[in-house]
Formats: structure tokens, C-alpha cells, sequence
């Protein structure tokens, strides 16, 4: 019987609007939408599965109106006034849909992290946004809320970092060689507290320090990283309490140079003494920045430093990625592995500085044998440069938006146009060869969140419809970054080795595991719970540490 052209049509209208995945093999890459109306600079998953994501308002008009004819007037921006487009919007990941969010101060190059609450705390950016402390609760209908004059300083390339107290740590930023805390403790305490490092790290007209590499070592200080070496710092007592030797060759690793680095997995968190390793890939060689303003364009770093924080006498180990990588954001997945995914092969970051993209996310297995740890994965045919993002969601997918490494709103006659589209990389965990082996969590519930303690014994019961290997079962509780600028600030995987794990069905098994002993080791906030057999990761559950 032939089919009525009207409906072979809408057969095929049907066919068009369904994302179909890429071809099959390391990982897959699934178009979500060809435009959310803005760049994707910023990027934060909240714990109602929805992504918080925004740009600058001073691109000049955004793809997206604002919603019921509002307009933004703003006397103090630079480039439109009265401007009635979004800059930053909300993703629903389970709908694939998105609504426009307003923000009437500039976000550009800012930095955040998620409050116990739950809440998005977001701190800095640009001209009349560079001492606002804005805040986003997740619900269906909230919005930016802003408060301006809450920085004690200009806050405009800066870190944070979630602390064991639920305070912010605000460290550095352009010009900027001191750090704060948000919010503040007392309304007299002391504003600013002066970080000499950032000074002695800084190189004149280039910085190479900003947008520092942070992470809570496992001892209660801050290891803190930029341009091409690192101090652990008492944040409370503001003191160095030790220095890492310089990363071997000296490059530079930091904005602009722009690498990106992780605290690898942290494990056997009952042991009496806790290891703690970060990663550092990617950047540019010195003085690329410069060449780059001249059009001469150098080939990025192909080298990873891997260092133990926590030795007496720490040294760097050197790793080499398959290819060179600047502007590369590293996403750690539930199963501990690292992926290393966007950025450029040559130039470095800011305006039309980089060349050749690098189209092909690694995989990086920080247990697997030295020399053989990177594995090339499937290639996007989107390129993602300067301004670009991707962040883990509960589905075990990355999210990866934005580029745009120019001025302005750009999408003709240029080298890379403006991106607007929204992607998601499935690793190879999602393939449909591994579904027997998938866990699937059966309780706790995913909603409502479950809330917990520290050192509080847990049970999970899940299923998997192949035979378990016991072995090999682990539970991971990671908690999700703010990313921007190839940082993902606060990211963090914790390993919960079974304490016990028995067959209580067909397929059904219950796994008991110990919480983080403290907030030290899991600052409290929402976590996503996985459980993951043979390296393969069930969807995760929310969960609330306090």
C-alpha cells in the first residue's frame, strides 16, 4: 500500500526532530538542541536535574527574548543599554527544554559553587557585575537574585571552592593577589586577606595565574595552583604550609595558557592515613600567548602532570596525552575515569587566539598502567574553543556547550562562529553492550533526596540482570562543578569501598558502605550517588550530606 505523502512527511518531520547519536564506538555524540539562544560560558548542574547556564551581557543581543516583554536597563553597560534578550538560562536535561533567565549585572569570566542548600552561590565578573554575589535556588519558576557591593574586591577571572564550613572561598582574580569568603562570617571580620603566591606566580602582560587550579586536599588546606606550580595553604591561618616543586618543563598551565586540571579519586577514606593525587593537562608553552597576539600560532602542551599531594616529599609524574590540548575541560565520570574533552590544538585562550580544534575527546584511567592510561574517543564535528563548557549529568552523559572566541556575538564570515548549540557525549558505558552489566538503583529512591550523615552507614539495593562480579562493585558520590574557562571548580569523587554486599533476589543486591568521615574529606551539599559494577555506572541518585 503506498503511504499518503502528508503523512510520509510528517514521518519524516518526526524522524528530523528526534537527536539521533553519532555512530557507535569509543562514546557517542547526540545533538540536543541547535540553539538555547546563548553561549554556553558557564555551566552548573542543580540537584533538580536542571543546568544553570549563562554567558555575558555584554556580547550585545543574545539570540533569546526575555519572557512577557522585559527589558534589562542597565545606565552602566557597555555595549546595549536597554536590551530585552537573555544571557543566561535554565536546561531542563529530562524535558530537552530550556527557559530564559534574567541577570541585570555582567557574569562575564565569574566563578561559583553550590551551597549546602542546594543553592548556586556565583560570584564576580565584569564593569558593574565585579563585586556582585548573585544566587540561584532551583525551583520551576525562580531566577537570578543579586547583591551588589557583597565582594570585598573586584572578582573578575577568580576560583572557588566549596569549604568544609559551607563557605565560599573566593581566590584571586585580574589584579587580584588576595582572597575572601562568601559569605562573610561577621559583618566586621576582615574583607580581603592578602595571598602573596598569586603575586610571585603572575608574569607581566600575560598573568598566566588566573582562574587558579583549587582543590581541598584531604588534610583540611587548600591546594592551590597557577601557571606552573603550587603552594598547600591554611586558608584559616594564612600560611603556606608546604611548596611543590614546579611542574617539569616549566610551562605554564594556567589562563591564558589555559590547561585544566582534577582531584583524582579519593579512596579508602577510613584508612588511618588519606592519599590524595591531582592531575594537571594541557596548556600552552611560554610565551604562546604573545606569539599568538603576533598570529603565529604555537601547538599546545601534549603533557599531564600527576603529583601526590599528600607525600612528604612530593615529585611530579609525567604522562603524555595523543595529542596537544589548550582550552580543555576535564569532567570526571562516575567510574572515576577522567575525561578530557573541547579546546584547541594550537594558540591559546582569548579573542581569535586559538587554532585547530580538537575534535576528539581522551579518556584518561588513573588506574590503568603508566604509558597506557589515554584512550581516543568518538569525534564531535562541533568545534568548542575559547568560551566553551561540558559537565557531568546524573545520566552519566556530558553536556558540552558553548564557543565563542570573539568579542561579540559572531556567526559569519569568521574562522569559528558563535556557538549556540547544546551537545551531550554518551562514554562508552552507555552503549547498549553494557545494559546487563548496568546497575540500576532501586533504593534509595531518587526523589525525594535522601540526607545523610557523616560516617553513617548506608545501604543500597540495586539490580543487574548479569551475573555480578563482586569484585569489581563500587559505590561513588560525586559532587558537581561550576565550570567555566576549562576549570570545573569543586568537582570531586569519592570512592565507598563495600563494606558488605550480599544477593537478596533474582538480580537484587544490597551493598552497605560508609559515608565520607567528614566534611573535610565531603564539604556538605548535594552529591550524585552511583553504584558501578565493571566500570559501568548506574543513573545517579541525589543525595544531601550535612
Amino acid at each position: 500500500m503506498t503511504t499518503p505523502w502528508p503523512f510520509f512527511l510528517l514521518f519524516i518531520l518526526l524522524l528530523a526532530a528526534v537527536p539521533s547519536p553519532a555512530e557507535a564506538g569509543n562514546g557517542q555524540w547526540q545533538l540536543l538542541q541547535k540553539s538555547i539562544g546563548i553561549v554556553g560560558m558557564h555551566m552548573q548542574l542543580m540537584h533538580n536535574d536542571r543546568v544553570v547556564i549563562f554567558d555575558r551581557t555584554d556580547f550585545g543581543l543574545s539570540n533569546l527574548s526575555l519572557p512577557n516583554g522585559r527589558c534589562r536597563n542597565n545606565p552602566k553597560e557597555m555595549v546595549v543599554k536597554t536590551d530585552c534578550t537573555a544571557h543566561s538560562v535554565e536546561y531542563d536535561v529530562a524535558s530537552n527544554r530550556y527557559r530564559p533567565l534574567f541577570i541585570q549585572t555582567n557574569v562575564w569570566c565569574s566563578s561559583g559553587s553550590v551551597s549546602p542548600d542546594g543553592s548556586l552561590v556565583q560570584t564576580g565578573g565584569f564593569n558593574d557585575g565585579d563585586r556582585t554575589v548573585r544566587s540561584f535556588i532551583p525551583c520551576p519558576f525562580c531566577d537570578w537574585r543579586e547583591f551588589d557591593g557583597g565582594l570585598a574586591a573586584r572578582r573578575w577571572y577568580a576560583t572557588n571552592h566549596v569549604l568544609p564550613d559551607g563557605r565560599q572561598i573566593v581566590i584571586g582574580g585580574r589584579r587580584q593577589y588576595n582572597y575572601e569568603f562568601v559569605p562573610k562570617k561577621q559583618a566586621t571580620a576582615k574583607n580581603a586577606y592578602s595571598l602573596p603566591f598569586l603575586v610571585q606566580t603572575n608574569e607581566a602582560g600575560v598573568e598566566n595565574n588566573l582562574y587558579p587550579f583549587v582543590f581541598l586536599n584531604v588534610d583540611g588546606n587548600l591546594f592551590i595552583f597557577a601557571n606552573n606550580r603550587a603552594i598547600l595553604f591554611d586558608y584559616n591561618n594564612n600560611n603556606v604550609v608546604k611548596t611543590y616543586p614546579t611542574i617539569p618543563g616549566g610551562d605554564p598551565r594556567s589562563y591564558p595558557s589555559t590547561g585544566s586540571a582534577v582531584l583524582l579519586p579519593l579512596r579508602n577514606l577510613k584508612a588511618p592515613s588519606l592519599e590524595a593525587e591531582v592531575l594537571v593537562c594541557g596548556g600552552a608553552p611560554k610565551g604562546s600567548f604573545q606569539q599568538a597576539l603576533q598570529g603565529r600560532f604555537v601547538g599546545a602542551l601534549k603533557t599531564c602532570g600527576r603529583i601526590k599531594i599528600t607525600d612528604p616529599s612530593p615529585q611530579w609524574a609525567m604522562e603524555t596525552m595523543p595529542g596537544g590540548r589548550t582550552m580543555g575541560d576535564m569532567v570526571i565520570l562516575p567510574n572515576g575515569n577522567v575525561l578530557i574533552i573541547n579546546g584547541a590544538a594550537a594558540g591559546t585562550a582569548g579573542w581569535e587566539l586559538g587554532r585547530n580544534p580538537v575534535l576528539s575527546p581522551f579518556l584518561y584511567k588513573p588506574d590503568g598502567p603508566a604509558g597506557s592510561r589515554f584512550e581516543l574517543q568518538s569525534a564531535s564535528s562541533t568545534p568548542r574553543m575559547y568560551h566553551s563548557t561540558a559537565v557531568l549529568l546524573r545520566d552519566g552523559r556530558v553536556l558540552v556547550a558553548g564557543s565563542n572566541p570573539h568579542i561579540y556575538y559572531n556567526f559569519t564570515n569568521v574562522l569559528f562562529p558563535t556557538e549556540l548549540s547544546l551537545e551531550a557525549f554518551s562514554p562508552s558505558y552507555l552503549e547498549p553492550g553494557s545494559s546487563g552489566l548496568r546497575p540500576t538503583i532501586v533504593s534509595p529512591a531518587p526523589q525525594p533526596q535522601t540526607k545523610l550523615m557523616y560516617a553513617q552507614r548506608l545501604k543500597l539495593r540495586f539490580q543487574v540482570t548479569a551475573p555480578l562480579d563482586q569484585k569489581s562493585v563500587l559505590v561513588t558520590m560525586l559532587a558537581p562543578p561550576f565550570n567555566t574557562h576549562s576549570f570545573s571548580m569543586s568537582q570531586r569523587l569519592l570512592v565507598l569501598e563495600p563494606n558488605n554486599l550480599i544477593n537478596i533476589g533474582v538480580s537484587t543486591y544490597e551493598v552497605e558502605v560508609t559515608t565520607p568521615g567528614s566534611a573535610i574529606l565531603a564539604p556538605p551539599g548535594f552529591y550524585l550517588l552511583f553504584v558501578v559494577h565493571q566500570e559501568i555506572p548506574s543513573e545517579g541518585i541525589w543525595v544531601q550530606i550535612l
